[in-house]
């Protein structure tokens, strides 16, 4: 197999030799148009020539494949079956769903190369609900009563996921991306932790949200009722999926700022963040009047959050890891 660097056969050698795996700059012909590809090798360490290993021709075929889907802009095959998996809908239907024969999801599945009009369809779908969502609606005669409502659902629920703001969509996608797993509970206190801590180090907001004192604690409204259903179980959201590789949208700074929260904050669960968010004067000052099983719906304010980081950045230091894991050890202490 390649990459596993066993001796193989050279034929300039006569004999099996070691070798190394490179890749080659080279000019090929595709539908009558000149392409630059990089294709992996294989070079003999005696000689210097290349030799032929065991699944080298595969995957210089697959490798050809997605470098020219990238220079022609076709969707790629994972995307499609992405497609699949975010409309919770086979192949036919969603062949169907978006005016094509029957088979054609099949065959783009196993491998064929799809018209430049027809992927930029699939694209289009993938990227955009409302876009999805006029397909669905346009061949509903089609696609089957079944099939139809559940990726009805699945656009519904995908409209309300892009009513979160696009900054607030990018930190979630980058959290999702950093940590094996989530919960609702822990996320809220992720995002606010993030967001308060990016103000105090760079006095402008991470993502234009307003956050609640709700009775568990910080809550930015619109995300709870995008997680709720998972409860207090980890999330595992297809939804996500949209947003695969948006987490280079995030500046540096901002990705720094969450980073330390992930790493020191994000080693605890939901119900210890809340526990010491219970302790921290933005939520208790938005909470003043409240008992403590009442549902409250006031805001915290974002100069608060912002003036009481500055002030715990002063005793502990929340540009480091280590200052930030010194707070919480301090904060658990009046649990």
């Amino acid at each position: 197999m390649v990459g596993e660097r066993k001796p193989d056969f050279c034929i300039e050698c006569r004999k099996a030799t070691e070798y190394e795996i490179r890749k080659k700059a080279c000019k090929e012909m595709i539908r009558d148009k000149e392409y630059e590809l990089y294709l992996t090798t294989a070079i003999c360490k005696e000689c210097g020539c290349e030799i032929n290993i065991p699944g080298l021709i595969d995957k210089n075929i697959r490798e050809r494949d997605a470098q020219y889907r990238i220079a022609e802009g076709i969707i790629s095959v994972e995307n499609i079956k992405k497609l699949m998996g975010i409309y919770h809908i086979g192949k036919v239907p969603l062949s169907l769903a978006l005016g094509f024969g029957e088979k054609t999801i099949s065959r783009y599945l196993d491998g064929q190369m799809p018209s430049k009009e027809y992927s930029d369809i699939m694209k289009n779908a993938l990227n955009r609900p409302e876009y999805m969502k006029r397909l669905l609606t346009r061949n509903k005669g089609n696609v089957g009563e079944t099939a139809f409502k559940e990726a009805m659902k699945v656009v519904d629920e995908l409209e309300e996921l892009f009513k979160v703001s696009d900054k607030m969509l990018v930190n979630i996608a980058y959290i999702f991306e950093q940590m094996q797993e989530v919960t609702p509970l822990a996320l809220q206190k992720i995002l606010y932790y993030a967001q308060g801590i990016y103000m105090a180090l760079s006095g402008t907001v991470l993502f234009p949200e307003d956050c609640y004192a709700w009775q568990h604690g910080p809550v930015y409204e619109k995300v709870y009722f995008l997680f709720r259903d998972f409860k207090y179980n980890p999330i595992d959201d297809n939804r996500f999926a949209l947003l695969a590789g948006r987490a280079k949208d995030l500046q540096d700074k901002e990705k720094e700022a969450v980073d330390l929260v992930i790493k020191s904050f994000g080693k605890y669960s939901g119900k210890v963040l809340e526990a010491i968010t219970h302790n921290e004067k933005p939520w208790m000052d938005a909470r003043g009047g409240y008992g403590m099983n009442e549902p409250s719906h006031i805001v915290i304010a974002k100069e608060g959050m912002k003036a009481y980081f500055e002030e715990i950045s002063q005793e502990y230091g929340i540009d480091s890891v280590e200052g930030l894991n010194r707070y919480i050890n301090a904060m658990l202490s009046r649990v």
